[in-house]
C-alpha cells in the first residue's frame, strides 16, 4: 500500500477540499493576506476547527511541493476520523466492555503509528487525540502503523478533558501513565477503561490528569527515568489485556 502526504495547495484547491468535506487538520495562510478568497478559506476553516497558522512567504515557499501555493497550503488527514460514539459501538458490537487509547500531546508521528498498531494488537476499540498540540493522521503515522490504521479508529476531539468527562458519564473510567501513580500490578484495571498517555518531555498535562481517576506507574530499574510514549502505552495496555484475561 501507497501512503501519500495529502497536501494541498492553492487558493481554489484548498477551498475545494473544504467543501468536498475532506478533513484539514491546518491551514497554512500567508500573514496579512485579507483578500475575498483567503477570507473565505479562514471562514470555511473556522467552521470545521481547522487550526489555522499564519506564516511568512519564506515559510510557505520552504513548504511548498509545487511553487504555486498563492498564500495557502493545507494539510489534509491520510485518513478521516472516525467520532467518538463510533469507538463505543465497536466495543458494544463485540459485546466487550470499551478499551480506549487517548493521547495527550503526542507529537512525533512515528509515535502515534506505533500506539495504533498496539492498540490494534491489545484488543483497543480505538485511540482519541486532541486537536491541538498533537499530531494527526498524516502518511509516516499511516505507514508506521503497519495497515493498523485501517482497522482500529482514531478520534479527534477538541478538548480531551471534557471527553473523559462525557465517557465517564457513560459508565468509563480512566488511568493515565504516570511516574508518581501506583504500581499498574496494583491496580484493577478490568471493566470499562481509557487509557491515557503523555508524550515523553511533558507526560500527561495537568488538567487532564486531575480528571484521571488512578495513576499508573511502570517499574523501572535502568539508570534513565522514562519509557518512550509508545513503549510505556504497550506495557500499560498489556497489564490491561493480561488483566482481562485472568
Amino acid at each position: 500500500m501507497r501512503y501519500e502526504e495529502l497536501t494541498i495547495e492553492g487558493r481554489n484547491a484548498v477551498l475545494e477540499a473544504f467543501r468536498a468535506g475532506k478533513t484539514i487538520d491546518k491551514v497554512f495562510i500567508l500573514d496579512g493576506c485579507q483578500d475575498g478568497p483567503i477570507k473565505t478559506i479562514t471562514r470555511e476553516a473556522r467552521k470545521y476547527d481547522t487550526i489555522i497558522n499564519y506564516v511568512n512567504k519564506d515559510r510557505l515557499d520552504n513548504m511548498s511541493e509545487t511553487g504555486k501555493h498563492q498564500g495557502v497550503i493545507a494539510y489534509a488527514a491520510a485518513y478521516e476520523y472516525a467520532e467518538v460514539e463510533d469507538i463505543l459501538n465497536i466495543a458494544k458490537e463485540k459485546n466487550e466492555p470499551p478499551f480506549v487509547i487517548l493521547l495527550d500531546n503526542i507529537e512525533d508521528p512515528h509515535n502515534l503509528g506505533a500506539i495504533i498498531r498496539t492498540a490494534n494488537l491489545a484488543g483497543a476499540h480505538g485511540v482519541i487525540i486532541p486537536k491541538r498540540r498533537a499530531v494527526g493522521l498524516t502518511a509516516t503515522v499511516a505507514k508506521t502503523s503497519a495497515g493498523a490504521i485501517n482497522y482500529t479508529p482514531v478520534a479527534k476531539v477538541t478538548n480531551l478533558g471534557n471527553t473523559i468527562e462525557e465517557l465517564k458519564e457513560q459508565g468509563m473510567w480512566f488511568v493515565c501513565a504516570d511516574m508518581g501513580g501506583d504500581l499498574m500490578y496494583k491496580l484493577d484495571l478490568k471493566g470499562p477503561i481509557g487509557l491515557v498517555i503523555g508524550s515523553e518531555g511533558e507526560g500527561v498535562s495537568r488538567l487532564v490528569k486531575e480528571k484521571c481517576d488512578f495513576a499508573a506507574s511502570i517499574p523501572m530499574h535502568g539508570d534513565i527515568d522514562s519509557l518512550n510514549a509508545s513503549v510505556a502505552m504497550g506495557v500499560l495496555s498489556y497489564e490491561i489485556v493480561r488483566q482481562r484475561m485472568s
